[in-house]
């Protein structure tokens, strides 16, 4: 018997890579180095505004980072619902918990600094925490039944959209409707289910510990429980570790939902700490309430909408960090389509664009309803400990599993 370890013989290692770069190559690499110059001479530029131009340089680079993240791990929370109620592979689900256990441990130790007192009463600062209500219950679904019938949710658009994606414009549009729609019925559900709705966050009955145990014990089960549908991993030929590997590994293949899920953490807390918690949609909808105030379309005052947390909606007249953070994410995700080859421009068929729409008015209902989508009020919300980012998500996902079920993904 051989002792020598798998993988150290001549036979087992794979012959040296190619190192050559084609023409093709060096025109994408050529275009991402470019897009990067760019964001960094961008970022460059706004720190030197005056009045917020740091925050909006530093979202500027925090969304460019996000839309790596998502583009190369392939981050879309519809994508990663549909592998698991279709297929049954819960493997890209651990992006998702992840993110969530990274960004958990980053929110409790920023919180204490902000807040040393949770017990007191008032709410972490900013935090995504909202009302307990059935309209977000509501909102859920809608958001669920949207990404199914669109395709993806509205990060997965605007990552996509770096792609080339022809169903992301009139999912983007669709999205900015359903916020002028949520805006008429906001204080028709404020008035009768979320002005008395609780907001529950946990951290005031056990403070950042017990809260972080418990939210770790949460994920742990429930990654746990769906090991069982973690399909076994391919096997891997020895590979020489060079520079054509590493450019494979970062550049071409798809990363590993753990790595992704981890980067995803720990951009979710930088942005918390620095600038504003991670969302995607403030600027979508303070764009829509904009032109729907200048319009006369707005009520006289939309009960109590801008004292929540949250991917508030403002009257602007400027782009906001967060629509900085979503230029970033777009353009961050085009670099990385370029590096790997999938930047592949096409036009979306007529049907495909017609649902598209209509998912993305589903969306952005729910977007406006439950004051942010899969990215703020998810993500960040349950990362903050509130009960009101577990509800939505729930709710999420049951709206995408009925989608599927009545096949809606399949009109696209």
């Amino acid at each position: 018997m051989s002792n020598a370890l798998p993988g150290s013989s001549p036979t087992d290692r794979a012959a040296p890579s190619k190192t050559e770069l084609t023409a093709a190559d060096v025109l994408r690499y050529g275009g991402a180095l470019l897009m990067v110059a760019a964001l960094l001479g961008g970022a460059y530029l706004l720190q030197a505004m005056p009045g917020r131009g740091s925050a909006a340089a530093l979202s500027l680079l925090i969304g460019a980072a996000l839309g790596v993240a998502f583009e190369r791990g392939r981050f879309c929370f519809f994508c990663i619902f549909r592998d698991f109620i279709e297929y049954r592979n819960a493997g890209p689900l651990s992006a998702i918990l992840m993110a969530l256990a990274v960004s958990g441990i980053g929110y409790a130790i920023v919180f204490g600094a902000f807040l040393p007192n949770p017990a007191g009463g008032r709410l972490a600062p900013d935090a995504h925490i909202g009302p307990v209500s059935p309209a977000l219950v509501a909102a859920g679904l809608m958001f669920g039944l949207g990404m199914a019938l669109s395709g993806a949710c509205i990060s997965g658009h605007l990552y996509r959209l770096g792609e080339g994606s022809g169903y992301a414009p009139p999912a983007l549009i669709g999205a900015l409707i359903g916020f002028g729609l949520g805006f008429r019925t906001w204080n028709w559900l404020y008035a009768m289910v979320i002005a008395d709705a609780p907001v529950v966050w946990l951290p005031h009955w056990v403070g950042y510990g017990g809260s972080l145990l418990l939210h770790l014990t949460v994920l742990g089960i429930l990654a746990l429980m769906l090991l069982r549908f973690v399909p076994p991993l391919p096997p891997r030929p020895a590979r020489q570790l060079d520079i054509t590997y590493l450019r494979e590994a970062l550049f071409r293949d798809r990363w590993n939902p753990l790595v992704t899920g981890a980067m995803v953490g720990i951009i979710s807390v930088v942005a918390y700490l620095r600038v504003e918690p991670l969302g995607v949609t403030a600027q979508l909808g303070s764009a829509t309430r904009t032109v729907m105030n200048w319009a006369g379309w707005l009520p006289d005052r939309l009960n109590g909408l801008d004292s929540f947390a949250g991917c508030a909606t403002q009257v602007v007249q400027t782009i906001t960090d967060n629509g900085w953070l979503i230029g970033g994410l777009v353009l961050g995700a085009f670099s990385a389509a370029l590096l790997a080859g999938r930047f592949q421009p096409a036009l979306p068929r007529a049907w495909g664009s017609v649902t598209a729409l209509l998912g993305g008015v589903l969306m952005g209902w729910g977007a406006m309803t439950a004051l942010g989508c899969t990215v703020g009020t998810l993500l960040s919300g349950i990362a903050a400990f509130a009960l009101s980012g577990w509800v939505f998500g729930a709710a999420v996902f049951v709206g995408v599993w009925l989608g599927i079920t009545l096949r809606l993904h399949r009109w696209v």
